[in-house]
């Protein structure tokens, strides 16, 4: 039987809005990991059967299929396709899967996933809902729910209110964050899994871009006490208890363990278990906790046999939630940071856990981790790793 294996995944440092990344096409980011990805493994370009990307904000130069803008843009052979799929933060975790499945089925020998957002220069007004750019959902589906405009702000203080997370309680989790991505920055726990590019700053120098530059070292409860609500006047989820703004993009090689060894690839991890759930848009954010249970359920698992869970943190009470409900040890959920601090560059979110998740495993000797994250219009995936 054909299973599905990481050969290798690695990812830019994530850069904050408008920061060292701002300025990066893409396509042209994108190829960039490509292109570290083939040389730290060897990789011939030309037998990649297709390469999957993730992107939630096809507009401006993210349309056209940024996948095969950025197969042209690493200079890989004109006969790679690539095509681009879209399942809102989920997307290039939803990538990954998508090239399991193609591997497991014989439909590809080799395939790359990931996915990129460029969200600095990506406008936020494509989820607005005043019209001024579309409505994403339209009068049925507003209909179907009693004309309620959700979006994801909404949800998650939905989730908050439901569960009696308190404002303190999230912000402390913002803090906790920042505090364990920092300590990974200084015990060199991303080094080996991010590609450091070149990038040039509004003086024109050129300089070196290899640490994640969302992370906050000096804030305490008091100053993200007194941050405003970001969705009216009222509320508890504010800048401080929410993921950030972000440009980046992460890639990994996915084959056969029969294949690897034909190419003297020494896999890092399989892909043990891929599921999908969906939950109502209007809360919309609580997907991980059905998508959770369904992956243990499949994998025949339990909560205590994973050493690591990567959650995205797209607001602390999601996270907070799902730990209430899973019973899972807060101190195995995301143990080197999360998006809070690390940030969202929402299409390349999902590949970049993984990235994140698949090297903790290995530097660490953990043989299950367990990845979620919630997804616009209320789904999520949820991948099992089983470390090789």
């Amino acid at each position: 039987m054909r299973d599905a294996v990481i050969v290798d995944a690695v990812r830019t440092a994530v850069g904050k809005r408008n920061g060292s990344l701002a300025q990066q096409h893409s396509a042209s980011l994108s190829a960039h990991v490509l292109t570290a990805l083939a040389q730290r493994t060897g990789l011939d370009p030309a037998l990649v059967d297709d390469v999957i990307w993730g992107c939630a904000g096809a507009v401006g130069m993210q349309t056209g299929c940024v996948a095969r803008a950025a197969v042209l843009a690493a200079g890989w052979p004109e006969s790679v396709p690539g095509v681009t799929v879209d399942r809102q933060c989920g997307s290039s975790q939803q990538s990954v899967h998508q090239a399991a499945a193609g591997v497991v089925s014989g439909q590809y020998d080799i395939a790359v996933a990931g996915g990129v957002e460029v969200m600095s220069r990506i406008p936020l007004g494509t989820t607005r809902l005043d019209g001024s750019f579309g409505e994403p959902f339209g009068p049925d589906v507003w209909k179907r729910y009693g004309d309620v405009r959700f979006h994801q702000g909404r949800g998650a203080q939905l989730i908050a209110d439901e569960y009696g997370i308190t404002r303190t309680e999230m912000d402390r989790h913002g803090l906790d964050s920042h505090a364990r991505a920092a300590r990974a920055v200084d015990e060199g726990r991303f080094t080996g899994q991010i590609a450091p590019i070149t990038v040039t700053g509004p003086d024109g120098t050129e300089r070196v871009f290899d640490t994640d530059e969302g992370i906050r070292r000096n804030s305490t409860l008091e100053a993200l006490a007194a941050l405003k609500p970001a969705f009216g006047d009222t509320g508890s989820i504010t800048a401080g208890n929410a993921s950030q703004v972000s440009d980046g993009t992460a890639a990994l090689l996915i084959t056969t363990s029969e294949i690897a060894r034909a190419h003297g690839w020494r896999p890092m991890a399989r892909i043990h278990t891929a599921v999908l759930a969906g939950t109502d848009p209007v809360t919309m954010l609580k997907g991980p906790i059905p998508a959770t249970a369904k992956a243990l359920k499949k994998s025949g698992l339990s909560i205590g046999d994973i050493g690591a869970f990567e959650i995205n943190e797209a607001f602390a009470s999601v996270t907070l939630a799902w730990l209430r409900e899973t019973g899972a040890d807060y101190a195995r959920m995301n143990p080197l940071g999360g998006a809070m601090a690390i940030g969202h560059p929402i299409g390349g979110s999902g590949a970049r856990l993984m990235t994140t998740l698949v090297h903790h495993m290995r530097d660490n000797g953990i043989r299950y981790g367990l990845q979620s994250m919630c997804e616009g219009g209320g789904m999520a995936n949820a991948t099992v790793l089983e470390l090789l």
